[in-house]
């Protein structure tokens, strides 16, 4: 009896790529902090990404601990409040960084806010060796200066590290006309231009993280976590995603 023989997963059109992960993403049902599970999948998911060629880059949001627009709401000093929310993201990528690394899968958590006790700094070139090396680079910090959000964050280091893609993950399965969960009418796009996501003011990413993107030529696929292997699936094509491009 001859038995077929495996047919080897196609290649991906992608050969560098971030991930923006939020905060959220990261508690599960939880109404703050992380989840265990929810982290060991996610990080199940960048492994099986790497195993297929890909080099990975992910950052990471801290508004499962702190958000800094919100502390500023409530009377901290925005750039304070930021600075609390830029130490709450190097929390979360330390905890995906471990995660990852149980997952057999080698990785490195890198901070845009220096702190050599725990991490490594980030740096251009040493992001550029890690990935070289196969490992997935986890960023923390933000850019590592207030007011700018963690999505522009990724569309700056998605420009720094020549990626081919930025992967935004949310709740929701794309970019819709207006928000899913409050409004039946909402329209999901397949594919949008940068130039119509910033003229619609569509918010799934702020508009500094769209044009960096749009100057630099770097298409982005929105789309949603909550499925199992969400990441390597929105990569193949399947499943429901929006893709942003120049």
């Amino acid at each position: 009896m001859n038995i077929p023989a495996e047919v080897p997963p196609k290649p991906l059109r992608w050969r560098r790529i971030v991930v923006k992960l939020s905060g959220e993403a990261l508690m599960g049902a939880r109404s703050h902090g992380l989840d265990p599970d929810v982290l060991a999948a996610i990080a199940g998911d960048l492994k099986n990404v790497a195993a297929r060629g890909v080099e990975v880059a992910a950052v990471v949001g801290g508004g499962n601990f702190f958000r800094g627009i919100e502390g500023a709401d409530k009377g901290i000093e925005r750039a304070r409040a930021d600075s609390i929310g830029m130490l709450a993201t190097v929390m979360n990528a330390l905890a995906l960084e471990h995660a990852i690394e149980k997952q057999g899968q080698a990785a490195r958590t890198m901070s845009a806010l220096p702190m050599p006790a725990i991490c490594e700094a980030y740096s251009r070139e040493a992001a550029l060796h890690h990935l070289g090396k196969r490992r997935i680079v986890v960023l923390g910090g933000g850019t590592g200066n207030p007011f700018f959000t963690t999505d522009t964050g990724a569309a700056l280091r998605g420009a720094e590290l020549s990626c081919d893609l930025i992967m935004k993950a949310t709740q929701v399965d794309g970019v819709y006309s207006a928000d899913p969960k409050r409004d039946s009418r909402a329209i999901r796009f397949e594919q949008l231009t940068h130039d119509e996501a910033i003229a619609r003011n569509l918010a799934v990413m702020d508009t500094a993280a769209f044009a960096l993107a749009r100057e630099n030529g770097i298409p982005i696929i929105v789309f949603s976590i909550k499925n199992p292997g969400a990441i390597l699936s929105a990569l193949e094509g399947r499943g429901n995603a929006t893709l942003v491009s120049p």
